[in-house]
């Protein structure tokens, strides 16, 4: 590192730096001792001397920690500008990782206007809905809805039968399935062709999972089935009324499965 006797021309002491950025000389400091931010020269003095371009690399710091960054993940972000080109780079960097707070703190957002949708249509304070309604949020559970509906029972089952992987991965399949089952009802695919029944033993499957085979949890599946075509409207609707109800029909017949036979321990 290059020393001077005095000042040159073009560099700023740790004072006037943080005087500019609105930081701490202590900031400055510490971002020296951890290996982040480093004085371009220092005087005979031992003063601690900062260029323009040193600024420029302040700034992309002080943006990275705003957006919550730990300081190995800022040194990960950080680009040297030593050309235009690196400059363009370090700036499309810096936008991408604001863009992506946006959109974060866009799903935050619709995130809290959907549970309070969700408070005010409970209106009593029950937390541990409240926790679930959260939680399948940030899941992306597009029925998060329904939580309100369970029973105590239902949501302690789910406490014990999913954790948030397991329960993130059976969304996903729960999903894939009710879309494969909307796309045969809008194409026309009878209920009783051999798609059809695909379709039907794949949704019956999911089912069994979900109850780990206990048929007494049936009937209370089938009102929340019921609530959810009322809240998503006619699309849900038409699809369980006119092809998953009938397909299963067809299935549990072809099988000889009665879904409420109780079976002995």
């Amino acid at each position: 590192m290059t020393k001077y006797k005095a000042i040159p021309q073009g560099y700023m002491t740790v004072g006037e730096v943080a005087k500019k950025m609105g930081v701490t000389v202590r900031a400055l400091q510490y971002y020296d001792r951890e290996g982040l931010f480093s004085p371009s020269c220092i005087s005979d003095g031992g003063r601690r001397l900062y260029s323009d371009k040193d600024i420029v690399k302040l700034h992309q710091i002080l943006a990275l920690k705003s957006l919550g960054f730990s300081f190995d993940e800022i040194k990960n972000h950080l680009i040297a500008i030593d050309t235009p080109q690196k400059a363009i780079d370090a700036l499309t960097e810096q936008s991408n990782v604001i863009q992506a707070q946006i959109n974060a703190l866009t799903q935050s957002l619709q995130a809290i206007e959907a549970l309070k949708a969700e408070a005010l249509q409970m209106q009593t304070v029950d937390f541990k809905k409240y926790a679930d309604i959260i939680i399948n949020l940030q899941m992306g559970n597009k029925n998060y809805g329904l939580i309100k509906y369970f029973s105590e029972d239902m949501l302690d089952y789910c406490h014990k039968r999913f954790d948030k992987k397991s329960g993130a991965a059976f969304l996903d399949k729960f999903d894939l399935i009710v879309e494969k089952a909307e796309h045969a009802y809008k194409s026309g695919i009878a209920p009783d062709s051999e798609q059809g029944q695909i379709i039907a033993k794949e949704f019956w499957q999911l089912i069994t999972e979900f109850t780990d085979g206990d048929t007494s949890m049936l009937p209370q599946l089938m009102n929340l089935a019921n609530t959810q075509t009322k809240d998503s409207g006619h699309n849900m609707q038409n699809t369980l009324n006119g092809f998953i109800e009938p397909a299963l029909g067809v299935y549990f017949s072809n099988s000889s499965i009665n879904p409420f036979e109780v079976k002995d321990e």
